[in-house]
């Protein structure tokens, strides 16, 4: 845990609690966007497909920029256009439509905040310990989760959400800015290591049934929280805007929990492949039970949404799975390879939902449309879960 605790580490996890935070702050401020903006959820679905599109379409330059440039100048440059540009673009919007460009240049800043600190992890550090130091920073940077639900309804109230946007767009400047005077890369490769393809990560076959799961196990914990459990909340049980700020609040907790316990899991259960195994499953459980009982209670609703949140924590432990199979000279592609399929397929489920809530809503109650929206989360994470069980264990293992 002492890699962590870097002037330049502490820097780029700032620069994840940020993305953490924009990815997710949607839910909250979906009541006052849809009074002064006319955005609804669907536009806002809209919105949050477009972070994780451009999120996931960055990530194939920035595995060459990790590898050829450095995290320092690539995580310092994007963050500072993108995503202070993007926070910006949001404190000035004036139409629905701002918000898809807002949130793209989000998506655009946020690309590389935790590829710097994972190819840092890769390079310097042995693969036996890079999931317990991936989930630790995951782990801090949920923060952002924390901060994008009660605070950030707090913020809106004392001084607006125009003006809490723009304080934002400030902040993320600021740590772009201390990203760049105190990173330090890792050596570069000798000139003799091959530069490395994204063919050759392709003909690792170990990866080839780690990234079906890769692609669909985010996306419910990261669309509800970041989309769908304020609407969820609201429609369903009549919610006000400080019980959806406590609900979510809830998830974002979990998240944080859930990933500073990845390091005492793996050790406890001996095996990357096994506590994947185990996150997954308890991730599949936990979205039958939200499908099945979409109405029951507020109290359960809320238990279900907190534990849609802690199945997050399998995000980190299918990375460290997958980049136990990567050689060195694959690390910077390889990770954001890995990333790019997980952002990739939660952005086109983020996409995908919002015509399936349409569809459903016309069919039946609120209720009735939820838990046909949480079917669709639900198909795809049980199809990945049953094909992981093909992957093998680690090299090491």
């Amino acid at each position: 845990m002492r890699a962590l605790m870097s002037a330049g580490i502490i820097s780029l996890i700032l620069a994840y609690t940020l993305s953490q935070f924009y990815r997710a702050f949607l839910a909250v401020l979906a009541p006052v966007l849809r009074t002064e903006l006319g955005a609804d959820p669907e536009d806002l679905a809209i919105s949050s497909g477009m972070w994780f599109l451009t999120f996931a379409l960055m990530q194939i330059p920035i595995g060459t920029a990790l590898d050829r440039v450095g995290p320092r100048r690539t995580v310092a440059a994007l963050l500072a256009l993108g995503g202070a540009g993007g926070a910006a673009v949001f404190a000035l919007a004036q139409a629905p439509w701002h918000l898809h460009v807002a949130l793209a240049l989000m998506g655009v800043g946020c690309a590389p905040a935790l590829m710097g600190s994972y190819y840092i992890f890769a390079r310097t550090y042995p693969a036996a310990v890079f999931g317990t130091l991936a989930g630790a920073t995951v782990g801090f940077g949920s923060m952002g989760n924390i901060l994008g639900t009660a605070p950030l309804l707090w913020a809106i109230e004392a001084i607006g959400w125009r003006e809490t946007l723009a304080l934002l767009a400030l902040a993320t400047l600021a740590v772009a800015v201390a990203i760049l005077a105190l990173t330090r890369d890792p050596e570069r490769l000798p000139p003799t290591e091959r530069p490395g393809s994204l063919a050759e990560i392709l003909r690792l076959r170990p990866l080839w049934f780690i990234l079906p799961l890769f692609s669909v196990n985010y996306a419910a914990s990261a669309a509800i929280r970041g989309l769908w459990a304020g609407p969820y909340m609201a429609e369903v049980h009549d919610a006000s805007d400080q019980l959806i700020g406590q609900a979510t609040l809830a998830m974002g907790v979990a998240m944080v929990v859930g990933n500073f316990l990845v390091g005492p899991a793996l050790r406890l259960v001996g095996s990357i492949r096994r506590l994947a195994l185990i996150s997954n499953g308890g991730g599949v459980a936990v979205m039958a039970a939200l499908w099945l009982f979409p109405a029951e209670s507020v109290p359960l609703s809320v238990t279900l949404l907190a534990l849609v949140g802690l199945s997050g924590v399998s995000y980190s432990v299918l990375m460290a799975h997958g980049r136990a199979f990567l050689p060195q000279h694959l690390v910077g592609r390889g990770v954001t390879f890995l990333n790019m399929f997980s952002i990739g397929g939660t952005g086109l489920l983020q996409f995908s939902s919002r015509p399936v809530y349409r569809w459903a809503s016309a069919g039946g109650d609120a209720a009735h449309a939820y838990s046909t929206l949480f079917l669709f989360f639900l198909i795809p994470l049980t199809v990945g879960f049953l094909l992981y069980f093909l992957t093998p264990e680690t090299p090491d293992a």
